[in-house]
């Protein structure tokens, strides 16, 4: 009983994890044109070495234990519009060519399972 319980609990915690996350990339318009996205990653990259700061210095005070300094975020300075392109033809082109591969893959697993049949 304990078990199910626990299990439902995992299922309804990731559950909201994962709607939350939902919830907060089409709020803040992620899935749509790549210069809100970018946008978007500026701001974060704005906002969050700052609070990651004020928040290890609130749990530094807190539990009296000493942080290292944390190094400084990488800088990115690539167009998610081409990256999101290239993977976009990747993917069809893998999908494209999956039909054949699966054929080609069976007749090989085919041939094989004769081979060791004999």
């Amino acid at each position: 009983m304990v078990s199910r319980a626990w299990s439902l609990m995992r299922f309804l915690i990731k559950g909201s994890v994962a709607g939350v996350a939902v919830y907060l990339v089409y709020d803040q318009d992620l899935l749509g044109p790549s210069d809100k996205t970018q946008a978007a990653l500026h701001k974060a990259e704005e906002v969050v070495p700052p609070a990651m700061y004020q928040f290890s210095q609130y749990v530094c005070e807190q539990t009296g234990l000493k942080m290292p300094q944390l190094p400084a975020p990488p800088k990115f300075n690539f167009h998610l519009r081409e990256s999101w392109n290239s993977g976009i033809m990747t993917l069809m082109s893998a999908l494209s060519v999956a039909p054949s591969k699966a054929c080609e893959y069976s007749k090989e697993g085919w041939q094989y399972l004769k081979e060791r049949a004999k």
